[in-house]
């Protein structure tokens, strides 16, 4: 049997495994008569998400604040909560073909989703059905300090047990994959699915045939 190449798969979630609508005329932008753009402007702004993926604040505290933000905008506070509310309610689709890989490389594997989330991750992956696809879950709210800093890839790698050199990193933002390479890490800049099935397909190969067959 050949040797596995990887100890662990670090697979990052949105944009890899989860992905959110591209904007268009049917986003909440325009639905609620906004400028394109507004929602995002506010709830991504740097001084609003850095506090909520390094969980200075929940994920309710950052609603909350990005619900005053838009008050102006939205002409009242009453107008911007049902923005906010429709905006919290949306769910990014899951590609199942990524799924259906990273269950596989549990077979022959660790795998671990890893996160820059705010603390609503665990129970947004329990809703889409995906909390028990990997080994564990490093969410960047829950140990206060995100991606790119490259000691997220020392706690996901500590979280699982395996050598930084026997880590296979996957993320699909530049600077996360320089960081993961930094420490020592195999990366791969995800940028479609092809780029995930030819980084693992060695590591699949040493599965026993009991497991391919599954």
């Amino acid at each position: 049997m050949t040797a596995r190449p990887y100890d662990a798969v670090l697979c990052d979630v949105d944009g890899v495994l989860r992905h959110w609508p591209a904007p268009g005329p049917t986003d909440l932008d325009h639905v609620h008569g906004l400028p394109a753009g507004t929602i995002a402007a506010a709830a991504f702004a740097p001084s609003r998400l850095q506090p909520a993926i390094t969980g200075e604040v929940t994920d309710e505290q950052w609603r909350s604040a990005v619900t005053t933000d838009l008050a102006d905008v939205c002409g009242s506070i009453d107008r911007a909560r049902s923005v906010v509310t429709a905006w919290s309610e949306l769910m990014p689709r899951v590609d199942q073909e990524v799924v259906s890989l990273l269950t596989r490389v549990r077979e022959v594997a660790t795998v671990a989703l890893v996160s820059n989330a705010t603390t609503r991750l665990e129970s947004d992956l329990a809703r889409q059905g995906l909390n028990n696809l990997a080994d564990a879950v490093v969410n960047t709210s829950r140990i206060g300090i995100a991606k790119p800093d490259p000691r997220v890839c020392l706690i996901a790698a500590e979280r699982v047990g395996a050598s930084v050199h026997r880590c296979l990193f996957i993320d699909d933002t530049t600077a996360n994959v320089i960081a993961a390479r930094e420490v020592g890490m195999t990366a791969l800049h995800y940028r479609q699915i092809e780029d995930l099935q030819d980084a693992l397909s060695a590591l699949l190969a040493t599965a026993t045939p009991h497991a391919q067959g599954q």
